[in-house]
């Protein structure tokens, strides 16, 4: 059990290696070094969460701050690679062959998403690069796990026609192509009819937040609102609450 939070704090740091390099256009593959002094970094000043208070959130070189997103996103992964164990473990036998299955699908979803969370947020663009890529693995591994294809075919075709609907209704200003490659992404995990539940949560907080938003001034009708993070909650609430909900 604590090896999956330790698993998820390491995945957690990857994720903050993609989140920077990426929109830089940048190989993931080398040292990993400080964005402010490029200065490499020690194996001490890589170990999640660990070395952000060790050092007092600053580089050990330059003594430039260290974003908290880092250890943010790696306490997060960290725990919610820790709840996804926890929660398989209620349905299967731990280590049956489907509890691996799911895992490993779980683990790999959440990291999607914690991913798409804060570069959709950032850039307000959400990578084909990722996405497409998890459509692939993400479908392979619910058919491992003997979901039955119809479900998951209904499912990725309900994710992707509820927004291709709106991407056409608003001649694309609405919605982003992004969208429209998550949304199959969220149905081909989910399957019919669950995707039905995420996009209801995800338009319920959505529109909630909108509408803070525009009553306390910081939006105006016409602005621009990522609804990849929105995507991304309805996901997270639906996974670890289908039982409830």
């Amino acid at each position: 059990m604590i090896f999956s939070f330790i698993i998820g704090l390491a995945v957690g740091s990857f994720l903050n290696c993609l989140l920077y390099r990426l929109p830089k256009r940048k190989s993931i593959l080398g040292r990993s070094y400080c964005p402010n002094c490029l200065h490499p970094l020690s194996l001490l000043d890589l170990i999640p969460i660990f070395s952000f208070l060790f050092l007092g959130g600053r580089c050990r070189y330059c003594r430039a701050k260290i974003s908290l997103q880092y250890p943010l996103v790696e306490l997060i992964t960290g725990l919610l690679f820790l709840f996804a164990f926890i929660q398989l473990s209620y349905e299967f036998p731990v280590y049956n062959l489907r509890f691996i299955i799911f895992l490993l699908r779980n683990w790999f979803f959440i990291s999607v998403l914690i991913f798409v969370f804060i570069y959709d947020l950032k850039y307000m663009l959400i990578e084909d690069i990722i996405v497409i890529p998890s459509i692939i693995v993400i479908f392979f591994l619910n058919l491992l796990g003997k979901i039955p294809f119809s479900l998951i075919f209904l499912g990725g075709i309900t994710g992707l026609g509820f927004f291709l609907i709106q991407y056409i209704l608003t001649q694309k200003k609405g919605i982003g192509e992004g969208d429209l490659r998550l949304g199959l992404l969220l149905g081909i995990n989910f399957g019919w009819p669950k995707i039905l539940i995420v996009l209801f949560i995800s338009y319920l907080i959505g529109g909630f937040v909108a509408l803070i938003l525009l009553i306390s001034g910081q939006k105006k009708l016409n602005s621009k609102i990522p609804f990849g993070p929105f995507l991304v909650i309805g996901s997270l609430i639906s996974l670890f609450f289908d039982k409830i909900i």
